[in-house]
């Protein structure tokens, strides 16, 4: 059974690495847009990124200024895999501009991945604190993950009442889980702890969620 399912996860994976163009139709925030390809709407979460809320210091600016670049254009989008709420996980450049990248640059989002520090995104989050662009102009910015932990009343309402819930299936499943037993992998107990602020999987506080699926056996 466990070879089936392992079999199942790498094929959907698969299925969804590819390329494709798509017309950009809205800007959901910082590290999130809805595109149009063949007359089908397609949630794609930037890859390596996370932008700061809404509601957060710089959050407004960092949509804005995602907006501007991709907003109402025919982007290439680089497609990583599906997630088990639908989302896709993408790179996405325009005119040869590697736009999540450029997020980071600009200090429009922080460098984010879950398994491995990628080298390129850490070179362009240090070159935009230097130069001290977007939110590096704060004094001390708080990361978006961390703002989470600290807000998880506004992550529920927004889920709830934002006029664009409709294109948050990850945001609407937060609350469903709140122990690890529940948690399938640990990308998944990750993510119910920094987007979602479910505290409790992190019982020591080390930003480590359920060491039983995050910390390799010895």
């Amino acid at each position: 059974m466990k070879r089936w399912c392992l079999l199942l996860c790498c094929l959907s994976w698969a299925a969804q690495a590819e390329t494709f163009d798509a017309y950009v139709i809205a800007v959901i925030d910082g590290d999130t847009v809805l595109v149009l390809r063949d007359q089908q709407k397609i949630k794609l979460r930037l890859a390596d990124i996370d932008a700061p809320e809404k509601a957060q210091s710089y959050g407004r600016q960092s949509t804005a200024y995602l907006k501007s670049r991709v907003n109402k254009k025919v982007v290439q989008v680089e497609s990583r895999a599906m997630d088990q709420y639908g989302r896709t996980v993408a790179t996405i450049t325009l005119d040869g501009a590697d736009i999540n990248q450029e997020q980071v640059r600009q200090g429009m989002a922080w460098e984010y991945s879950f398994h491995h520090s990628n080298s390129a995104f850490i070179a362009l989050q240090l070159e935009a604190q230097q130069a001290r662009r977007g939110l590096w102009q704060q004094p001390n910015p708080q990361a978006p993950w961390d703002w989470r932990k600290q807000h998880p009343a506004y992550y529920c309402s927004h889920a709830t009442t934002s006029p664009q819930a409709v294109f948050e299936p990850y945001d609407l499943a937060c609350g469903k889980k709140s122990r690890c037993e529940q948690m399938q992998s640990c990308d998944e107990a990750h993510f119910y702890l920094t987007r979602c602020a479910v505290t409790s999987l992190d019982k020591d506080g080390d930003g480590i969620p359920c060491p039983k699926l995050c910390i390799p056996a010895q």
